[in-house]
């Protein structure tokens, strides 16, 4: 099937080994080889695909609502996966716009215990694929197209960035489309907080605690990130806005650098080397290594895209300053001239609270066990009346 126009490629539906003895209220398959335990309502379709952590099949609910499943296995089998699942699982219940991917139900074999293994149903809108296949297609892209996206990017952007969210992966990969064109972000797994004294672009010595850390898919990646800054923020996600618009425009990574120096200078051929100002924010050792390059001049944008218009090569322009904190904001990327047809500031909102990232300082388990009570109470009902039994016989037995 086509997203008007856009090229979509359909998954096949695959055949599914319905175990013997399903338990009472699950329904019980295996699917290329994974075992899968969900809610008896869920009726599963197809297989999507796999990562590492999890694989993903197409259901309905008995209303004909489509929805996808990702099971994440044994959560618990090392603390980067526990604590990333419990991360994305939070922000998807508390980031609820129409340009970010919403979970609709939570669900697991067992409770989560951290000492045994926990596998983790988590349910989402279903979207038929991803901007990535979008841009792999042979089909045209409209500027109307891609005006559509990058407006809703922001949008989502925008109401992420004002949970107090920093998304620090943001790539064609992680924003899942439907058959309208409709655009989503997904994947927090690598989402952190803002540091309380950095702003849109962060501030020298504003270095949050995750810095070492794995950030953004290395293509698009900010250079002050490619430089290990401790001073980057929002920005850092708008960057990555740019490079997916850039994308867009001409069918293939803008900066498609091989190693940690082969993206700078990637990001150099096209912007040229940066003045001493704009490198004031950086390390004094990046610094020295920039300001030592020998001069190069930016390329024209009208150059590297030519089919592109005045509109779109001046907004990508603004998204990809060198320096952080001369690349415009979300909110400045959606007042641009570029997305006049669509930008309208009361149908752009902020979100209605930060999101707290101090519960990532409690037991994943924990988090994750209040989740899903969150979805299904009768979970928090049945653990009262059995913690209350207990105590009653504990009782019973010292009387």
């Amino acid at each position: 099937f086509e997203v008007n126009g856009c090229g979509v490629m359909a998954t096949d539906t695959v055949p599914t080994d319905v175990d013997e003895a399903p338990k009472v209220g699950t329904r019980t398959l295996t699917i290329r080889g994974t075992h899968f335990e969900v809610d008896e309502r869920y009726e599963v379709q197809k297989y999507l695909g796999s990562g590492s952590y999890g694989v993903v099949v197409s259901a309905r609910t008995p209303d004909g609502t489509p929805v996808a499943i990702k099971k994440i296995a044994n959560v618990f089998k090392n603390d980067t996966t526990a604590k990333r699942t419990t991360r994305e699982v939070l922000l998807m219940m508390h980031l609820r716009h129409e340009n970010v991917i919403s979970i609709s139900d939570l669900t697991a074999a067992a409770p989560p215990n951290s000492a045994g293994t926990t596998d983790l149903y988590v349910v989402t809108e279903l979207m038929d694929t991803d901007l990535h296949k979008v841009i792999r297609s042979p089909q045209p892209l409209t500027d109307q197209h891609v005006q559509y996206f990058v407006y809703q990017l922001l949008r989502g952007l925008k109401y992420i960035h004002s949970a107090n969210v920093l998304h620090r992966d943001l790539k064609p990969s992680n924003l899942l489309v439907n058959e309208n064109c409709d655009l989503k972000i997904t994947d927090f797994g690598l989402a952190r907080g803002l540091a309380p004294s950095a702003g849109a672009a962060g501030a020298p010595g504003s270095e949050p605690d995750f810095l070492t850390e794995y950030v953004v898919t290395r293509w698009y990646r900010a250079p002050e990130v490619v430089l290990s800054s401790g001073a980057y923020a929002k920005a850092i996600d708008v960057w990555s806005c740019g490079c997916i618009l850039a994308e867009l425009l001409v069918r293939k990574p803008l900066f498609p650098g091989n190693d940690h120096v082969g993206q700078l200078n990637c990001i150099l051929d096209l912007l040229g080397t940066p003045t001493a100002e704009e490198c004031s924010h950086l390390p004094d050792k990046a610094r020295r290594y920039i300001l030592a390059l020998p001069p190069k001049p930016p390329r024209p944008l009208a150059e590297v895209f030519p089919g592109a218009t005045a509109p779109a090569l001046d907004l990508l322009a603004s998204l990809l300053r060198f320096d952080p904190r001369r690349r415009c904001t979300v909110e400045e990327a959606l007042a641009h001239p570029y997305l006049a047809t669509f930008h309208n500031p009361a149908l752009e909102p902020s979100a209605p609270a930060l999101f707290n990232f101090e519960l990532e300082r409690q037991e994943p388990a924990e988090l994750l066990w209040a989740a899903l009570c969150e979805f299904r109470p009768h979970l928090a009902a049945a653990s009262g009346a059995a913690a209350a039994n207990a105590a009653a016989d504990e009782d019973d037995a010292s009387a």
